[in-house]
């Protein structure tokens, strides 16, 4: 092998060192021809390559050990091989192997054989803690193990002294707590013998005064045994005869309650009371739905003045109008503002009066509403007509047709209307516009688009009504 590579106290004189390797010189040699000394090592390797030639026009070449210089370099002094770890030894390189046998750095195979290799320091940590060859004797049982064997000693031995794992707080020996954990700890789980689920033993009587298959008695004595707690509702609505029920009619207004089983004698003996109850229910119930459904319609009705009226299905509705004369299409109710005016819009599409058969009418009219009470008659403001433009307002402006004008307070539905008239009176027309749109006009543009129309109306209310 190569020169030594040590770290060296001073940098080794360089008659020392190999010419070859550039190291002090390992078991140097000398050659007879020039006196060169190499590492016998090195100068082998050399020669197996090429020709020294300090040895040309000799036939032969003639290698001689130096042991005088060998001794000389073997002298020089060094630092252990560990320095960086922390080693602070010095001394001459032929001491190394010395020093190596006390050397608290340098790495050595546990004498246990347990094929660990560790430095020499952390040897007795090793042997005391972590060799799984090691001898250790139990505390608790007395026997001795490896240190491998140990390990899985530990937590099993019998002898242990350990705590109940339920918590009840008893301590014994590892090879009590089977039998205590079964038998005797206050803490263990026993399961319900009626539902089944586990409980710690000293709640399981606790629980068994709300299990839910508890067997209980019937507390109306009907005699059928052994009813499971969760089940005695069901049984005292169903099939107990002791059970007192309420007549099936008592929705209606019959207050009779009897054992079930005579509810069948009483049905017989009631019916014509049972039919008069269940007719002035029917009747009640009629009043309550209309209530609701007014008031629902109240609901959704707009409050802002403005109505947008969408009519779809345009062309079958058009036909409709063209076959049935006067053929009056009504929208959705709608208010002038919180507490105002209701109003209705209906359309004409085959035309009214001086409008039939050639144009789209628009009227008007004023509805019975829940304020009419306060508010001042006949009704005055300014009404808007329009009928929608369809276009896409990124390709063209939309061009809606728009008409206006001022209710006259001499127009009868103008008035403040009676309770009687309603949105499907016919008879009373609103005011508006009998030729508002021609058929031909309503066909240009986009005012009819996926076969509907849209029909707006707007009030002008001064805002100090509003508010």
């Amino acid at each position: 092998m190569p020169g030594f590579d040590y770290k060296f106290l001073e940098k080794p004189k360089r008659r020392f060192q190999c010419p070859l390797c550039s190291k002090a010189m390992r078991e140097p040699v000398q050659v007879s021809t020039c006196g060169h000394r190499f590492c016998d090592t090195c100068l082998q390797e050399f020669l197996r390559y090429a020709v020294c030639l300090c040895a040309q026009g000799s036939t032969s070449l003639q290698i001689y050990p130096d042991p005088e210089l060998e001794q000389q370099i073997l002298a020089l002094p060094i630092r252990c091989i560990h320095s960086e770890e922390g080693c602070r030894w010095t001394g001459q390189m032929k001491q190394l192997q010395g020093h190596f046998s006390t050397c608290a750095f340098n790495v050595i195979p546990c004498p246990n054989r347990c094929s660990v290799k560790l430095t020499r320091r952390d040897l007795p940590d090793h042997l005391q803690h972590d060799c799984p060859k090691r001898k250790v004797k139990c505390e608790f049982c007395g026997s001795e193990f490896t240190g491998e064997a140990y390990e899985n000693h530990q937590g099993v031995c019998p002898q242990e002294s350990v705590y109940c794992e339920n918590k009840c707080g008893a301590r014994m020996m590892r090879r009590l707590l089977s039998q205590h954990s079964m038998a005797e700890c206050p803490k263990r789980t026993q399961p319900c013998k009626y539902c089944g689920k586990e409980f710690v033993f000293d709640t399981i009587q606790n629980h068994q005064y709300h299990c839910p298959r508890f067997p209980v008695q019937c507390p109306n004595q009907c005699g059928t045994p052994n009813i499971a707690r969760e089940d005695l509702a069901n049984h005292m609505k169903d099939n107990c005869g002791s059970a007192l029920v309420l007549c099936p009619f008592k929705d209606a207004g019959c207050k009779h309650r009897c054992p079930k089983l005579a509810i069948g004698r009483h049905l017989e003996d009631t019916t014509k009371s049972h039919l008069t109850m269940m007719c002035n229910l029917v009747g009640r119930q009629r009043q309550e739905i209309l209530e609701l459904r007014r008031e629902m319609e109240e609901l959704s009705v707009s409050h802002d003045g403005v109505l947008i009226w969408k009519l779809s299905d345009y062309s079958r509705k058009l036909q409709e109008a063209k076959l049935r004369s006067n053929h009056e299409f009504f929208s959705p109710p709608f208010y002038t503002h919180r507490y105002g005016y209701k109003l209705q819009v209906s359309a004409f599409l085959n035309g009214n009066g001086s409008g039939e058969g050639s144009h789209l009418s628009v009227y008007i009219r004023v509805l019975p509403g829940e304020y009419d009470n306060l508010l001042e008659w006949p009704f005055s403001y300014k009404v808007t007509f329009s009928i929608l433009d369809q276009s896409d307002p990124s390709l063209s402006k939309p061009q809606h047709i728009t008409e206006t004008f001022n209710p006259d307070p001499n127009w009868k539905n103008f008035q403040k209307p009676c309770s009687s008239r309603n949105s499907l009176d016919e008879s009373t027309l609103g005011f508006g516009y009998p030729k508002f749109i021609s058929h031909e006009e309503i066909k240009k543009r986009n005012y009819i688009r996926d076969n509907c129309i849209f029909i707006k109306a707007s009030i002008e209310i001064p805002q100090k009504i509003m508010g």
